[in-house]
């Protein structure tokens, strides 16, 4: 299944560039850059390895600069971004692209046509990039790799010293630093001695987000190829030798429409399984694997695409990790120290957990996982870190420090913590009532006494709604503890669980007045435009963005759990079906086969944000799958 663009659009910069496509080899490297072939990030890159997986990602491979010559000039193929300027303009000459296991650049000029197609290698940090000459006339096939080492968060400037390491074997060039290797297999061309840095390459995304977009990359040789009518030059970028290309056939441009296979196909991105770990990797290009991130997601990414087992081993892994009876809010690796700064990453897990056992019911995990269950709730019960305890005397969950951001609402400008939600936040006690319930309903099925656990449900239950719901505003608070009634989005959490709280004509307002000021075409905001402290657009730099982030902001994730509340208290299945309508539009508007992080809360909605989102597809198949009895 591919997403194409045509050469009306990729000769339109304004579109091409703003297109990105993803393509990842399931242990967390990936290649990624724009349609039109610039980098407009510094994350972009042909071969951005995993080492190790699956969270260290280093980019090597950044471009490669492309022209081809005929009977006349040198053609440049490729495009970049420099200081006030494009050079070479090869999105000029682009008449078609297309994104889905195949990357695929086909261009025309001067009576010459070469496409180009990038593969990775599922399982390696590698890729197989081909240019085949599909036109009727003969063409010399010119390449310089722009290569670098440096961390995917980083910028690179030519310094002494790099690369540490330039060898030649046959074929191939291999270039090393830090030790890892970046090896480029060229069978068939001739190697031209040319070494050297091309300097202030530009991103352009960086500069709107107020961060450093200067790169300067390495040239380790240029590569020629003689190229008749039919034939290719075929390449692979590695982190080793020996990798033999990959056969990359004429690409399936073929385009499913059905949005749940859509969906369960951009799935695939997230997954990730390594000697490490499997887990699920919260977006690309930057995040990495979130415990709130990955429980809210696993129902999609997981169960709805048949991956039952790979659900139970990130439960297990997460779990292994546990301290006072919390999951790390990022899962780290060897030797670093995990941060627990999260409420509700716990009580997802749990969730997920349930959701688990209930698509496939597995009696030796779920008696493995109990203990853990009990853990969790003796430490919610007495209190654990950052002030996350039960409230005694009404049975609900509060939580909070000075200087720390426990919720989903997490955004944090040096000690500013922009929405604190300190207290007892409505989706935190919906998602600790559901826990309790989850660990009554598996004490149960392993014929234990769950009594305990329904004991303090029953209270936080008969607290909920006296504590929680206001007449007057039509709608659940916010907060409790102290009191917030701004009007967000996380009372539908607390809707739409399984084990869920807010019901009956309590939640059928509230839906009402969300579907009224929260409910955009792309999502739901996270402030409603009345709110003081509203922000309708997510654009400018760092300080900008993070001072939207949830002021307004609108999440795509959030319908998930919108629908699943719409469909379960208020016979909206005709409603969901309407909204889940335009989640087809957003897998094409950002990242090609993605659904972006975010959107603007006022109209025009542009996406914005990370590109491909984990929770954003998975939420989306849920429902689509569960709620609105989509395929």
């Amino acid at each position: 299944m591919a997403y194409i663009l045509s050469e009306r659009q990729c000769t339109n910069l304004e579109v091409s560039a703003r297109r990105e496509w993803l393509l990842t080899n399931g242990i967390g490297g990936y290649a990624m850059g724009t349609a039109a072939g610039i980098n407009t990030r510094r994350y972009h890159g042909l071969l951005v390895a995993a080492d190790p997986p699956p969270a260290n990602r280093i980019v090597l491979l950044e471009a490669m600069d492309a022209s081809i010559q005929g009977s006349g000039g040198v053609i440049g193929i490729s495009t970049n971004q420099y200081p006030e300027a494009l050079y070479p303009e090869g999105f000029q000459r682009l008449v078609r692209f297309s994104a889905g296991e195949v990357a695929h650049w086909r261009y025309a000029a001067e009576g010459l046509q070469v496409d180009t197609k990038l593969r990775m290698h599922a399982g390696e940090n590698a890729v197989t990039l081909s240019y085949r000459n599909s036109g009727s006339k003969p063409f010399l096939l010119i390449l310089n790799p722009l290569v670098c080492h440096k961390f995917y968060h980083a910028n690179f400037t030519a310094h002494e010293g790099y690369p540490e390491k330039l060898t030649f074997p046959k074929d191939a060039v291999c270039v090393e630093s830090g030790g890892l290797s970046l090896v480029i297999s060229h069978p068939g061309a001739q190697r031209i001695p040319v070494q050297g840095w091309y300097y202030r390459f530009e991103h352009a995304r960086e500069i709107d987000r107020g961060l450093d977009p200067r790169d300067d990359l390495y040239c380790p040789c240029e590569l020629r190829y003689e190229l008749l009518p039919g034939e290719s030059a075929v390449l692979v970028a590695a982190t080793r030798e020996g990798i033999a290309p990959l056969d990359i056939p004429e690409a399936d441009e073929t385009h499913d429409f059905r949005l749940g296979n859509q969906l369960r196909e951009a799935g695939r991105h997230y997954l990730i399984r390594s000697k490490e770990r499997t887990t699920i990797m919260a977006g690309y290009p930057w995040f990495t694997d979130w415990g709130r991130d990955t429980f809210i997601a696993l129902p999609g990414i997981c169960l709805h695409r048949d991956e039952v087992q790979a659900a139970r081993d990130i439960l297990q892994a997460f779990a292994s990790q546990l301290r006072q009876g919390l999951i790390p809010n990022r899962f780290v690796e060897a030797g670093e120290e995990p941060q627990y700064n999260t409420v509700d990453g716990t009580l997802w897990f749990v969730y997920a957990l349930h959701r688990t056992l209930e698509k496939e019911w597995d009696e030796a995990f779920a008696k493995s996982m109990l203990p853990v269950l009990r853990e969790i709730f003796e430490w919610h019960m007495k209190g654990t870190l950052y002030g996350i305890k039960v409230d005694p005397a009404d049975g609900l969950l509060t939580q909070g420090e000075p200087g720390a951001q426990l919720t989903w609402m997490d955004a944090k400008i040096g000690d500013w913590v922009v929405t604190p939600r300190h207290g007892k936040p409505v989706e935190i006690n919906g998602l600790w009532i559901n826990a309790l319930r989850v660990m009554e309903w598996l004490a149960g099925k392993l014929g234990q006494s769950g009594a305990d656990f329904a004991k303090a449900a029953a209270k936080a239950e008969a607290s909920f709604d006296l504590k929680f719901w206001h007449e007057g505003l039509g709608h659940y608070l916010d907060t409790v503890d102290p009191d917030d009634g701004s009007l967000r989005p996380n009372q539908v959490i607390a809707m739409s669980l399984p084990f869920g709280p807010a019901s009956g004509e309590h939640a059928r307002k509230a839906l009402a007045v969300i579907g009224r000021q929260l409910l955009t075409p792309m999502g739901l905001r996270t402030l409603a435009p009345t709110e003081p402290g509203y922000r309708g657009k997510y654009t400018g730099q760092m300080r900008d963005l993070d001072s939207a982030y949830h002021q307004g902001t609108v999440w795509p994730w959030l319908i998930g759990p919108y629908i699943s509340a719409l469909v379960r208290h208020d016979n909206g299945l005709a409603s969901a079906k309407r909204i889940l309508k335009e989640v087809k539009d957003m897998l094409t508007a950002y990242g090609l086969g993605g659904i972006a992080e975010v959107y603007d809360g006022d109209g025009p909605q542009s996406p914005n944000g990370c590109p491909y989102q984990a929770w954003s597809v998975a939420e989306a198949l849920r429902a689509l799958v569960e709620d609105a009895g989509g395929d």
